[in-house]
């Protein structure tokens, strides 16, 4: 685990403290910033800090960062329903109740192990990881039409797009 420590500018006064955090840590997004706030792993002088607070100012904030878990992403032969695919991008109907991003309870099964499976090596995510760059903010209760980059494209995409 390790510990990263900040003290909050006056000028951010007012701003929710999951929203600011997830400014600060890089690659922390609001949601996982929230679970940080649930699991007690964010104080300020010693003291928990809940997830709807609001900074005033000055505030010495202490963040405890587990340990990062390597997890391995398989490719599954999950049929797709492909509205568009190329050399460079690929468009699918995302059923409902299909999960996009692997993550704690979802590791198979996901929009992003189907589409290794199907797109193999042509298929990669920021920084050459091997994992599906899928543009969307939807949940898995919604059913809407995704875009997944190919490599060359995602590189180019991941540059238009703004880090947040």
């Amino acid at each position: 685990m390790s510990e990263l420590q900040f003290t909050v500018p006056a000028e951010q006064s007012g701003k929710r403290i999951d929203s600011w955090l997830a400014e600060q840590i890089e690659g922390l997004t609001r949601s996982a910033a929230q679970n940080l706030l649930s699991e007690q792993a964010v104080s300020c002088n010693g003291q928990p800090l809940k997830k709807n607070y609001k900074l005033v100012g000055s505030e010495a904030i202490t963040v405890q960062l587990p340990e990062l878990k390597e997890v391995d992403l398989k490719p599954e032969n999950i049929p797709l329903d492909i509205v568009y695919e190329d050399a460079d991008i690929v468009v699918v109907n995302k059923p409902r109740g299909m999960v996009v991003h692997p993550a704690a309870g979802n590791w198979d099964g996901t929009l992003v192990n189907a589409l290794m499976y199907h797109c193999g090596d042509s298929l990669s995510g920021i920084n050459g990881e091997h994992r599906p760059g899928i543009v969307h903010r939807i949940d898995k209760d919604t059913s809407i039409r995704r875009i997944a980059a190919m490599k060359r494209l995602w590189l180019v995409l991941s540059r238009m797009i703004p880090e947040r």
